[in-house]
């Protein structure tokens, strides 16, 4: 009982002693604890307000349509030009322009329109774009839809002249119920940034520190009289991991504060979410295990390899990582199971995403995934304290 009260008070005061050193050095703090509350925010925040003014522009201003074969169809011209939609002329090589481009989408409309027109066959008309431009969208689907009103007029009044009424070509009426709430609607703008700052933030937020006071003491020669002290050397690294955890959750906790303060100051969809006092303490809550897992992670290799350097290597393959579950997601979507919540950086995006479009997570869910979260930082822990029990550790390279 002695001994574990004396772990205990050890693991304390190596954390207590490790802070206090790290709050000395004020340039450190400022970078770990102010850089991503202020970068993270102000650029999520910009990138909604330069978002949100492209999607205006785009969807008001005057569309400047290149048009091949505009004198075959002066009608569909005009009406276009009601909508805003304005025919210019389109450049010799209307594919090579969209490939360059110079424009979003040329219309192409071909010599024997009026004759198919005159002769109530289905007219042809042809957009040119490039769909694996993402900033085209809004113009083609622009275009897509007025000609599809266009077509539907039109169709309407060549029933009306033969005496038919024209719902007869329509003996399917397709309602729509969209279930996505407002809160998801507008969840989706978080959705694409928001998970992996956070995801990020958690996972390599006390690297630094981690790596400082492993491997570099290591360099530094101050590993050695610590170790050969008769405090354990399991309580020695739990004080280490724990000061480590500690800054890596303050540092969230700012992150998110000044999240939720940069809301008053975004775009209108982005003013219109909301982030409360409870949707902050589960965003910490589904953070933590992160914590421990990026923790250990890091004191695993910075105990492993023999220079700060070395250990410094590691950490741009480990801020691949988080990333790893959106790309997979995208290449291959795949519905909410439970085993995805046991998975680590999956499990973390699935949750944010959740809390973020307001949806109800169960007990089941938050079961596996903190059991699992901590059940993997436990394992890291471990293997950590197994190279911490090794003589070579105390021996600089």
């Amino acid at each position: 009982m002695n001994h574990n009260g004396m772990s205990l008070k050890t693991l304390l005061v190596v954390a207590r002693k490790e802070l206090t050193d790290l709050f000395r050095d004020r340039r450190t703090v400022m970078v770990g604890l102010l850089l991503g509350p202020l970068l993270v925010p102000a650029l999520i925040v910009g990138m909604s307000h330069l978002g949100e003014k492209r999607a205006k522009t785009q969807l008001e201003s005057t569309l400047k349509l290149p048009t091949i074969g505009a004198e075959h169809a002066p009608n569909l011209i005009a009406f276009l030009k009601t909508r805003n939609i304005e025919a210019i002329a389109a450049p010799a090589d209307p594919d090579a322009a969209v490939r360059r481009q110079e424009h979003d989408a040329i219309l192409r409309i071909p010599a024997d329109f009026a004759e198919d027109w005159r002769a109530s066959r289905p007219a042809t008309v042809e957009i040119i774009y490039d769909s694996s431009r993402q900033d085209s969208t809004i113009p083609v689907e622009r275009i897509k839809r007025n000609l599809e009103v266009y077509a539907a007029q039109l169709g309407a009044l060549r029933m009306t002249q033969r005496g038919l009424d024209p719902q007869i070509a329509a003996p399917i009426q397709i309602a729509r119920s969209d279930a996505a709430t407002p809160e998801s609607k507008r969840g989706m703008i978080l959705a694409l940034m928001l998970p992996y700052f956070l995801i990020l933030s958690a996972f390599l937020g006390g690297a630094y520190l981690v790596v400082d006071v492993t491997a570099g003491e290591r360099e530094r020669q101050s590993l050695e009289p610590l170790l050969a002290t008769p405090a354990a050397r399991t309580a020695i690294m739990s004080g280490k991991i724990l000061a480590a955890c500690l800054f890596g959750m303050l540092s969230l906790l700012l992150l998110i504060g000044a999240f939720r303060i940069s809301l008053f100051f975004g775009s209108d969809n982005l003013r219109a979410l909301s982030m409360t006092l409870p949707m902050m303490a589960q965003l910490l809550l589904v953070l933590l295990p992160m914590v421990l897992i990026g923790t250990t992670l890091v004191t695993l290799i910075s105990a492993s390899v023999k220079s700060v350097k070395e250990a410094q290597s590691y950490m741009s393959l480990l801020m691949m990582l988080p990333i790893l579950p959106s790309v997979i997601l995208m290449v291959n979507p795949v519905k909410q199971q439970l085993w995805q919540f046991a998975v680590p950086f999956l499990a973390q995006n699935q949750l944010i995403l959740k809390l973020v479009r307001g949806e109800y997570i169960a007990l089941d869910i938050w079961g596996v995934y903190l059991a699992s979260g901590i059940g993997l930082g436990a394992l890291l822990w471990l293997a950590a304290a197994r190279l911490y029990h090794q003589e070579k550790l105390a021996i600089s390279a």
